[in-house]
């Protein structure tokens, strides 16, 4: 489903989805309001992308949005003034929620703005990023919650991990040649570039 937002006080422009054409979104995916999908993407069954509070919210080429995924944002307007506590800057660009190119967000995973997940990363299954910022090529493997914090580039969150405080962020490990996740992005993103591809086809 791809469709607009309502009128509320936080929320005081109707907008339509921008999805570019190489992306697929399964009918049983709902896409709704303030959202920029761009190429390539696979939006899977079951997922939310809902850009009706805050917004814009945003998912970079190549990346993919599995099964039960929720990307939603604390609201970023009210009375038609911004919420600039709820909204993070990428590149002079405000934004509710960011995603960025070639991250794999696995099933179950909630990013709620405010929130930003950069290039290359690999979101595992049900893990949670809330009011934080994840910088690329890290990884977090299945059932992190990250709240608050900033993650720098290349580090891990072990699976299960709680990390509420910079200091916890800070002391995260770096990924290493032998790390045994460090590669399986790649992977992660060939299979559902591959996927948006062939269902576009199919469905033509």
């Amino acid at each position: 489903m791809i469709e607009k937002n309502v009128l509320a006080d936080f929320c005081g422009k109707v907008s339509e989805p921008v999805i570019d054409p190489t992306t697929y979104v399964h009918p049983l995916a709902s896409v709704i309001g303030n959202v920029i999908l761009g190429k390539n993407i696979m939006v899977s069954p079951t997922a939310s992308v809902r850009g009706d509070e805050g917004q814009p919210l945003f998912v970079g080429d190549d990346s993919n949005i599995q099964d039960g995924v929720v990307i939603h944002a604390l609201e970023t307007e009210m009375n038609g003034e911004p919420v600039e506590k709820n909204l993070f800057e990428v590149d002079g660009k405000k934004y509710g929620a960011y995603v960025g190119s070639r991250v794999s967000l696995a099933h179950q995973v909630q990013i709620h703005g405010p929130a930003v997940v950069l290039d290359n990363t690999f979101v595992g299954m049900k893990v949670l990023v809330f009011k934080s910022r994840v910088g690329k090529n890290c990884v977090l493997e299945p059932g992190a919650i990250v709240m608050g914090v900033t993650v720098a580039d290349g580090r891990y969150v072990p699976a299960g991990t709680l990390v509420r405080t910079q200091a916890d962020a800070d002391a995260l490990p770096v990924i290493t040649d032998d790390y045994p996740f460090k590669n399986m992005n790649k992977g992660v993103v060939h299979v559902n570039t591959a996927l948006a591809k062939g269902y576009l086809a199919a469905n033509r």
